[in-house]
C-alpha cells in the first residue's frame, strides 16, 4: 500500500519551493546590478574594438620593418606589405568612409597595388591609422536603425546593409593582416 501526502501538505511543499525560487531569483537580480547594454551599442563597441585590434596586430608585425622591407616583394608574384597597406587603407576609406561616413574619398584601386614610389613607412602607417580611427568612430555612431540601413557599393553586391559591410570589411582586413604577417617573416629572413 502506497502512502500519499495529504493534498494540503503537497500544496504547502510546492508553494514553499516556489517561494524559495522567487527569493533566490530576487537576490540574484539584486546582486547583479550591472546594466545590460542594448544590442546596437554592444555590436558597435565590439566591431570598433575589433578594427582597433586589427590595427594593433598589423603594427606589431610592421613596426620592426624598414621602409625598404615594407616595399620588398619576397616573390616575383604577389604584393609587398606596403601595397597591402595601401589596399587596406583604400578599401576601408571607400566602403566605409565614402559610402557610410560621407568623407568624399575617391578610390584609385589600381594604384593601391601598383604605387611605384616607396612611400615612407611612417606615412603609410599614419594614413592607415587615420583610416582605422575614422572606421571606429563611424561604427560607434551607428544606431540599430543605422546598422540596418540599406547599403550598396561597387564590387560589394553581398553587403545589403551597413552591418554586413562593417563585418565583411573586418574579415577582409584580417585576411590581409594574415598575409602581412607571412610577408614580414619572409622579408626579414636571413639569406641562406
Amino acid at each position: 500500500m502506497q502512502l500519499r501526502a495529504a493534498p494540503s501538505m503537497q500544496h504547502h511543499a510546492s508553494r514553499s519551493a516556489l517561494d524559495k525560487n522567487r527569493r533566490r531569483a530576487r537576490a540574484s537580480r539584486q546582486k547583479d546590478e550591472t546594466p545590460v547594454p542594448d544590442l546596437s551599442s554592444l555590436v558597435a563597441s565590439s566591431l570598433a574594438g575589433y578594427y582597433e585590434e586589427v590595427r594593433g596586430r598589423l603594427h606589431q608585425w610592421v613596426a620592426p620593418l624598414s621602409t625598404d622591407q615594407l616595399w620588398r616583394k619576397p616573390y616575383s608574384y604577389g604584393n609587398s606589405i606596403g601595397h597591402l597597406l595601401l589596399h587596406l587603407t583604400g578599401n576601408l576609406n571607400y566602403y566605409i568612409g565614402a559610402q557610410i561616413a560621407g568623407t568624399g574619398y575617391v578610390r584609385d584601386r589600381d594604384r593601391e597595388f601598383n604605387e611605384p614610389r616607396k612611400l615612407p613607412k611612417e606615412r603609410v602607417l599614419a594614413d592607415f591609422d587615420r583610416t582605422i580611427d575614422m572606421v571606429a568612430a563611424t561604427i560607434r555612431q551607428q544606431s540599430a536603425e543605422d546598422f540596418a540601413k540599406p547599403y550598396s557599393a561597387a564590387l560589394e553586391p553581398e553587403a545589403r546593409d551597413r552591418f554586413t559591410v562593417f563585418l565583411r570589411m573586418a574579415a577582409h582586413a584580417y585576411h590581409h593582416v594574415g598575409q602581412i604577417i607571412y610577408l614580414s617573416k619572409e622579408v626579414t629572413k636571413s639569406a641562406p
